[in-house]
């Protein structure tokens, strides 16, 4: 690869927020910067000197901040950033009180709103008045089951504002879906949409939320929020339900009386995907989610003030906690519900247009499509103010990379970037500063003393290893819920490497510095001793036109392991030996003889959770006749049947 997509001029180099935190640093600190590797050095190696000088430059608004910005810095879990200070996340995300935009909001039913700052501080004062006079308090825990409304931010703020912990669904969940991950931090409050629209349906949701509330016991309030009608059906939910806005209605807005906690007082609880078991609950803490998103988005995504920032997500991914945190920059949220394909392919680029979107961030899975669907926006869109392109969700492939420059517009930073729930941010991503790659990540991201070690635990660059980091970050969890002794959290991250966190991606480090990811190390395929990652196999085949989708595992056979590769076509096309030969010969000749898959199946459905990602590891197990133990986490459950007992795999 190593090809050269794009790089900033000097003038708008110069005009980024990183170009100009660099000489703070330089003359706060007397150090020579000459470049993005010279700044990461630093920021690894002088961890207090970086994160105060991160909270210095984007004004955190706090009580107080303390003396000791990092206590035992050796110790991974254990280290402790900011441990004297007292602030309010909620605090920090409303700053500005003008009657700008702070969040835009489209429907796919054609539903259009608008929220300027200080209609969204009134709405959270009014909120927060609410929930106290129910008796929430610091600690307690406020779900949610929201579309990606503006109300879900106004729930998450005015929780943030009282020192409350927040956690959210999507509608998408299942009932045991939801039961499985608010059935373990035991809510006294939940707020939820009558329904939802998707792809042209209506989703009307009060059947099932009848049913997870009967199952949540400790729940004392249930706050309805009409979507799909103006008066949602409340009898059926009892007599603690009330209409959204009857619950406000008693509350004039008046000043916010932010509660300032510790630096970790905890404000999120966010969710492993749960394929395997129950999900795990990650505890973050308010501080360090502020700074890390903070960093991320001024100086990664270099998002200014008045800037607009876009998130195809819904609000059971992270996205939607990462994307919220951009109100901090004083940057406006727009949020979109539903289906990105209705009416057509085109509403998010119609949005962006008339929105005056400058980052538009999405899935991977989300740029297939688009280039499955022949969508062209640089022809059909001006997209005038669009800088950054950010994709996240899976690795990217190098012909998307392609698809982006060559069809959508080639003046933009594309910025692939991995992280996770765990961290509720990012270890390598974007800088606005540097030169784009095909197929790469183009930087380790700030802060994060990223390494990838080969099997003995040592690092290395241009060869293929565990993704670890190597020094603490502020957005470490706080621990796990219900794991008071912190076993499960130590076995999660730190059980191969003592001090030091495994985040199981399997990953490369570039000669020049950029990152590439092969897909999760607990999926590798081993045929014949050779570790392969399964992006490596998905990169080729899915730039086969015929190829809407794929997953491939790794079979164990005959004292060995054979990889198999699964394709869902496009309507109306066989699997024959033409179609096979191939994909084999894409693979072959563009990856390698040993990623050749053994075997070749047509389903007709690939199983994927609820955030849109593939589930390598259920059907691993499907397979192989073991059972799977967590079938709600998925979207489509269903679709594993499609992979028991397959005769193809029998020889």
């Amino acid at each position: 690869m190593n090809r050269l997509l794009w790089q900033p001029t000097p003038s708008r180099m110069k005009n980024t927020n990183l170009y100009r935190f660099m000489p703070i640093l330089r003359d706060r600190w007397s150090v020579d910067l000459p470049d993005y590797a010279a700044l990461h050095r630093f920021s690894v190696d002088n961890m207090e000197k970086f994160w105060l000088s991160v909270w210095d430059y984007a004004g955190v608004v706090a009580e107080t901040r303390g003396e000791r910005i990092l206590t035992d810095a050796d110790k991974m879990p254990g280290a402790q950033f900011f441990p004297e200070a007292r602030l309010n996340f909620a605090e920090n995300l409303l700053k500005r009180r003008d009657d700008d935009d702070a969040i835009v909001f489209w429907g796919e039913n054609q539903a259009r709103r608008r929220l300027s700052w200080r209609e969204l501080y009134e709405l959270v004062s009014r909120l927060a008045q609410a929930l106290e006079a129910d008796g929430i308090e610091p600690g307690d825990r406020i779900a949610a089951i929201m579309p990606n409304l503006p109300e879900t931010v106004i729930a998450m703020l005015a929780a943030a504002s009282l020192g409350a912990i927040f956690t959210s669904c999507s509608p998408d969940f299942g009932v045991q879906g939801v039961l499985d991950r608010f059935g373990q931090v035991a809510p006294k409050v939940l707020i939820a949409a009558d329904g939802c629209f998707y792809n042209g349906k209506t989703f009307s949701a009060p059947a099932k939320l009848r049913t997870i509330i009967a199952e949540l016991p400790k729940l004392e309030r249930i706050v309805v929020v009409p979507y799909v009608s103006e008066q949602p059906e409340l009898d059926a939910l009892g007599e603690r339900a009330i209409r959204f806005d009857d619950y406000l209605a008693s509350y004039p807005a008046r000043a916010i009386p932010f509660v300032r906690l510790p630096f970790n007082a905890p404000l999120y609880i966010l969710y492993s995907s749960g394929t395997t078991g129950v999900p795990k609950c990650i505890v973050h803490g308010a501080g360090g989610t502020l700074l890390k998103h903070l960093e991320e988005h001024r100086l990664q995504c270099d998002v200014k003030p008045n800037d607009r920032v876009f998130y195809f997500t819904t609000c059971g991914w992270m996205m939607w906690n990462w994307l919220a945190s951009a109100l901090a920059c004083g940057a406006t949220l727009l949020l979109y519900d539903g289906s990105p394909f209705y009416p057509s392919g085109n509403v998010l680029f119609d949005f962006a247009d008339i929105e005056r979107m400058t980052h538009f961030g999405t899935s991977a899975k989300y740029i297939d499509a688009l280039v499955k669907a022949g969508l062209e926006p640089k022809r059909t869109h001006r997209l005038a103010e669009l800088r950054a392109v950010l994709s996240t969700g899976s690795p990217l492939a190098p012909s998307r990379f392609d698809y982006v420059y060559e069809k959508l517009k080639s003046d933009v930073c594309l910025s692939s970037i991995s992280g996770g729930a765990d961290l509720i941010g990012c270890f390598v991503g974007g800088n606005p500063m540097g030169p784009v790659h095909l197929g790469e990540i183009q930087a380790k991201v700030l802060g994060m003393a990223v390494e990838i070690f080969d099997e003995n635990g040592r690092p290395i660059v241009g060869r293929k290893g565990e993704l670890v980091c190597t020094r603490p970050f502020p957005s470490m969890p706080l621990g796990f819920w219900n794991d008071p002794d912190g076993k499960k959290y130590r076995e999660a991250y730190f059980s191969m490497y003592p001090n030091v966190w495994r985040h199981g991606d399997w990953a490369e480090i570039t000669p020049h510095g950029g990152i590439v990811i092969y897909g999760r190390s607990d999926t590798v395929l081993n045929p014949g001793g050779v570790r392969i990652g399964t992006a490596e196999i998905y990169r080729q085949v899915e730039r086969l036109d015929e190829i809407v989708e794929s997953l491939v595992v790794g079979q164990n056979w005959d004292d060995d392991v054979r990889i198999v590769l699964f394709v869902r076509l496009r309507e109306g096309l066989r699997l024959d030996e033409t179609l096979a030969a191939k994909i084999r010969r894409q693979i072959r000749e563009n990856a390698s003889p040993r990623h050749v898959p053994a075997k070749i199946v047509q389903v007709p459905d690939i199983p994927r959770t609820l955030s849109g990602k593939i589930v390598e590891l259920a059907v691993r197990e499907i397979i192989h006749g073991r059972p799977v133990k967590n079938r709600d986490a998925l979207a489509n459950p269903e679709a594993l049947e499609l992979f028991r007992n397959l005769p193809e795999l029998a020889n």
